[in-house]
């Protein structure tokens, strides 16, 4: 049983809150702040109940190296804003001034610098998470988008607290994506899209006897029409899964679930200029980029006919113009739904399609995670759910 942030006792303590702010940054300025604005309601019931807040994130991929590009400086810019108040950023995660810092009383908020500017982080080493965890009285985890990664921050350090649980965007996954595997609302609806058929082939064997119609876009649509014979030009197809994703066809046919593939494509050149619809086979000098006008017809007609509805993956190459028309369609078409209709959004791709579609406040839920909420829906355990759960090593 993992207990909530709402359920700890905060008076007069220091609080540990592991986050994802693993944000997009582009020339020092951050250019998507969905994941900073979830956290906030977590970060703001610790400071109404606290009387300290200790903030953690890891950013991109430093491996272990202090990478300047990845510190958290413009993430506590934003943090400021958002929060009206002082955030202090600490020199780095660990050590004496960190300590310093922490034990001010002057200061309420402070964010550690990038956790992974030490390799002990992704080595979930126990001395680094012992650091970590003699910072504060109590640990909060709300980090949902790196809950599959057994880190020191997520995993290592959760294990040296009596007082720990989840945040409330940590408890808001799980309770969402634990109805998508439990009790769906029937029709349940299931689009995937994404580059990869082989990024889903958990989810897909997973879902089948649960969804009652699994819709597929992207470039991983391609791999299953080859594997119907149908000619797809230059499209993306991983040709080593042709061969399972006839198998997964046929294991839908037998379980009665409809797998519904584009009929029609919004194709491009070699440059993925000069667009042009395609019904059926794509000729060789093209490449299928976005699924066409027949194709939005019958998936937005299942659509209207779902109670609860999971998507992840955009069905075209939503970032190019006009290869977006297919994915702000469909999230149109779900924000019309609202708010009768359970719509779960998961993928940082498809929350930009969605939120570029402008329909983001008609959704029912935008999850935060990527690789987390695949692991997730294939019935994988993740590492940062299972240690709220244990025993703690030590009663603090």
């Amino acid at each position: 049983m993992i207990r909530s942030v709402e359920d700890l006792d905060l008076r007069d303590r220091t609080v540990f809150l592991r986050v994802d702010f693993n944000v997009p940054i582009e020339q020092g300025r951050i250019t998507e702040t969905h994941r900073i604005e979830s956290a906030l309601p977590t970060i703001r019931l610790i400071l109404d109940r606290a009387k300290k807040l200790v903030v953690a994130s890891h950013l991109g991929r430093p491996d272990g190296k202090v990478v300047p590009k990845y510190s958290l400086r413009p993430v506590r810019d934003h943090l400021e804003r958002f929060l009206k108040q002082p955030v202090l950023l600490a020199p780095d995660c660990i050590g004496p001034e960190v300590e310093r810092m922490v034990q001010d009383p002057n200061q309420r908020v402070v964010l550690l610098e990038n956790l992974r500017f030490h390799k002990e982080e992704e080595k979930n080493d126990t001395a680094f998470s012992k650091a970590l965890a003699s910072l504060a009285d109590v640990y909060v985890d709300d980090a949902f988008g790196a809950a599959h990664r057994a880190h020191a921050s997520i995993v290592g350090m959760a294990a040296f607290f009596k007082q720990k649980g989840a945040g409330l965007l940590l408890h808001k996954e799980l309770d969402y994506l634990s109805r998508l595997l439990s009790i769906p609302e029937k029709p349940f609806v299931t689009i995937l899209g994404g580059a990869k058929v082989s990024d889903k082939i958990g989810v897909i064997r997973n879902l089948l006897p649960k969804a009652n119609t699994l819709l597929i876009g992207g470039g991983m649509a391609y791999t299953f029409l080859k594997a119907k014979g149908i000619d797809i030009g230059k499209s993306l197809v991983e040709a080593d899964k042709v061969s399972l994703a006839k198998e997964l066809l046929a294991q839908a046919a037998e379980q009665g679930v409809p797998i519904l593939l584009p009929v029609d494509h919004l194709t491009g050149d070699s440059e993925r200029k000069n667009p042009t619809v395609c019904i059926g086979n794509i000729s060789a000098d093209r490449m299928g980029l976005d699924i066409g006008p027949q194709t939005v017809a019958q998936f937005s007609h299942e659509l209207k006919q779902a109670r609860m509805v999971l998507w992840n993956g955009p069905v075209g190459l939503f970032e190019v113009e006009p290869y977006s028309k297919g994915s702000r369609a469909l999230a149109q078409t779900l924000a019309q739904g609202y708010p009768d209709l359970v719509s779960v959004i998961a993928g940082g791709d498809t929350v930009a399609a969605v939120t570029a579609a402008g329909v983001a406040a008609k959704i029912t839920h935008l999850s935060t995670g990527g690789g987390a909420t695949l692991e997730f829906l294939e019935g994988k355990e993740l590492p940062g759910i299972k240690a709220l759960e244990e025993t703690p090593l030590v009663s603090r």
